[in-house]
């Protein structure tokens, strides 16, 4: 009889890079508007100033996603290379190897030769990979994929202050901005919970705070400057 089973780790990958650039988008915009805000321009400059943060940022999300993952890349395709030589020069030294990770997981020697062995018969380096080095399919880096949903979550969430800022007058936004964005913040995190299946209020209120606390700190800076942009 089949037992399905879904597991949320697949998601590891995707969801990191979506919810750190969502997060970024609304906390990084919405503090950037509020410092321009705070500083006495009108709608329309912080309303440029909002835009230009949202490509910038949206960029820099992309790029910044791009070469990190792909060192990450960069480094599991040396290590598997270097395994994949070692299995070809010393496969006997590989085996003990494994079988010895096998023992310290549990299983008695004569079992843990056996299912080294079969498992190298099968994929060997596909075995390696797993149980010495860690690699498998799900944490696997993958540069494109990480690059895409950073930015593209980072556009979204910047858009959301940036709708608020055009649907409020410049006299409110020290007032509409910050609440707006904790709101967002707040169902950013408690969706990102429940996708990775993790508490909810817990989610929400980290992210939450810590928006709070950068938009407080650039307001801060905006006002204690005073200059119109």
């Amino acid at each position: 009889m089949k037992h399905a089973e879904r597991h949320r780790t697949k998601r590891i990958g995707w969801l990191r890079a979506a919810v750190l650039g969502a997060n970024d988008g609304i906390v990084s915009t919405a503090s950037l508007v509020l410092g321009v805000a705070a500083a006495g321009a009108d709608s329309k400059a912080v309303l440029v100033a909002g835009v230009a943060g949202l490509v910038a940022g949206a960029m820099s999300m992309a790029a910044g996603e791009y070469v990190s993952v792909s060192s990450q890349a960069d480094t599991e395709g040396a290590d598997l290379a270097r395994e994949k030589a070692e299995l070809a020069d010393a496969p006997e030294q590989e085996h003990a190897e494994l079988a010895e990770i096998y023992v310290r997981r549990g299983l008695d020697r004569a079992l843990a030769d056996t299912v080294a062995s079969q498992l190298m018969k099968q994929d060997a380096l596909g075995a390696h990979a797993r149980d010495e080095l860690g690699i498998s399919e799900v944490s696997t880096a993958r540069p494109i994929q990480a690059a895409f949903a950073s930015a593209g979550t980072f556009s979204v969430g910047a858009a959301l202050p940036l709708c608020v800022v055009l649907l409020f007058p410049a006299s409110l936004l020290m007032w509409a901005v910050p609440g707006s964005s904790l709101l967002f913040l707040a169902l950013l995190g408690s969706l990102s919970a429940k996708v990775g299946g993790a508490p909810v209020f817990k989610a929400a209120s980290r992210v939450t705070f810590w928006g709070a606390l950068a938009m407080a700190l650039t307001a801060g800076v905006g006002a204690l400057f005073g200059v119109a942009v």
